[in-house]
């Protein structure tokens, strides 16, 4: 059987993993928070712990790997763009539930075995937090139940901090209802506005970090194998789950390996709104800023060429450069019945999940013209595979016919100076899914992965 080495996080070393049971190997890795869309920053642990359950799935068998990942479907975020929109809060989550399904489904993710809802678990989370309460690591006051982070003599392990550097680094919120500052909320109580449970402790909903603790208790037991996430989760999120739930099941120790994905930047800066480099996977897919949208399988390559220890950077230079690597690998593929995954993938795979290492790999089998053990090898990836295909066709659509009338009408506008039938023809293009590229030579139109035909009816 393939060895398979992971950096645990735990440790900060690599370690060979052994599952605690190989007839069902377990991994839980924390979802989102649904209220809008995924920015392609969320889309990072996704593909990446897609690949480690692949891998998984590879070596003990489709059959003996759960994969949980939740959504946080009760939330201030979401609250508050209920209020903000005029819509009900479940009307929200349902739709961004989906959304974020539907554009994970896109970059080639497959679903996880298990994808709980935070609101189906509230039982659950009450039950965890009275026995914390009874054994002593939390206390209630004021409609508010806290943590004693003290109470857990690892507090801390996880992301290598003291509790007392925590505090002098960290703002962390004062308030009359806390022992002590750096004790996190485990229940909060609601106003009649506000979703709500009864409890205990009153109507009132959970903290968010409970919420991995049950649902990952519930449905992988007291002690499981891997809990994956980015490592912007490490503290306080992780580190505090860890906490309640040695706490409330001593008998297990909750994650036996833990991994963390480092962050993603774009053009070499970090992703924010300010600088006008922030957009979503659905941006991405489907074209934004006068860009032309992005193949799913196109994302995914990208994001699987650098380790994901690493920072990533997503620039069009790599996208361009993995499209034109697909297009070539599609093309030698076409047809080919896929032979098994070969040896060298599985190993560069199976050794921290070096997906570039794996990448490496391809090309030798490409330039070997082995189309059946690429075909076979990539899929290890959840790349080339038929869920996936179509885009690279899709720029063979011949618009000679309409450049040459769209020339036409720009040449007019031109001598004009009336350019409304010009923005009118633009605007129907781009919203078919067609980049528009004009120039002193003319006028281009080339279809892109979201090419809508229909769209384009009657023009």
């Amino acid at each position: 059987m393939t060895t398979i080495k992971l950096h645990n996080s735990k440790t900060r070393k690599k370690e060979v993993f052994a599952p605690i049971d190989p007839e069902n190997v377990r991994m839980y890795v924390c979802g989102p928070t649904v209220y809008d869309r995924a920015h392609i920053g969320n889309a990072r642990p996704v593909i990446v712990f897609d690949t480690l359950f692949r891998l998984l799935r590879h070596v003990y068998g489709p059959d003996h790997v759960t994969y949980v990942r939740n959504f946080t479907d009760v939330d201030d975020k979401i609250n508050a763009r209920a209020a903000e929109s005029g819509r009900s809060i479940g009307e929200i989550t349902a739709e961004t539930t989906q959304w974020y399904l539907d554009d994970m489904r896109a970059v080639g993710a497959m679903d996880p075995t298990e994808m709980p809802r935070a609101t189906q678990y509230i039982p659950q989370m009450i039950q965890m937090i009275e026995k914390l309460i009874m054994d002593g690591f939390a206390y209630a006051k004021d409609g508010h139940v806290l943590f004693r982070v003290r109470s857990y003599k690892d507090y801390g392990a996880l992301s290598g901090r003291s509790v007392d550097d925590m505090i002098a680094g960290a703002r962390v919120e004062v308030a009359p209802y806390k022992e002590d500052p750096m004790d996190f909320v485990l229940w909060k109580p609601s106003t009649d506005d506000l979703p709500g449970w009864d409890s205990p402790w009153g109507r009132g909903r959970p903290g968010w970090h409970i919420e991995c603790s049950a649902m990952s208790y519930e449905l992988l037991g007291a002690s499981f194998d891997i809990h994956g996430g980015g490592n912007d989760l490490m503290f306080p999120h992780h580190e505090n789950e860890v906490a309640q739930s040695c706490c409330a099941h001593p008998e297990g120790g909750f994650a036996n390996v833990w991994m963390h994905n480092e962050m993603l930047q774009v053009e070499g800066k970090k992703m924010s709104k300010s600088l006008g480099n922030f957009f979503t996977v659905r941006d991405l897919l489907d074209g934004h800023d006068g860009q032309p949208g992005v193949p799913g399988e196109v994302i995914r390559f990208v994001f699987l060429s650098t380790h994901y220890g690493k920072p990533m950077d997503w620039t069009a230079k790599k996208a361009a450069e993995a499209e034109a690597t697909l297009r070539k690998w599609r093309k030698l593929t076409d047809g080919v019945e896929a032979g098994a995954p070969v040896a060298t993938v599985v190993e560069a795979l199976a050794d921290d999940l070096n997906t570039a290492g794996a990448i490496a790999e391809l090309h030798k089998l490409a330039n070997a013209g082995d189309a059946a053990g690429l075909k076979g090898s990539a899929a290890l990836l959840g790349l080339l595979s038929e869920n996936l295909a179509g885009w690279e066709v899709s720029d063979a659509i011949d618009f000679s016919a309409q450049a040459d009338a769209f020339a036409d009408v720009r040449k007019k506008a031109m001598e004009t100076k009336d350019f409304s039938e010009v923005d009118r023809l633009k605007a129907l293009y781009v919203a078919a899914g067609v980049e528009v590229r004009m120039s002193k030579e003319g006028v281009e139109l080339i279809a892109g992965p979201s090419f809508d035909a229909t769209k384009l009816e009657g023009l």
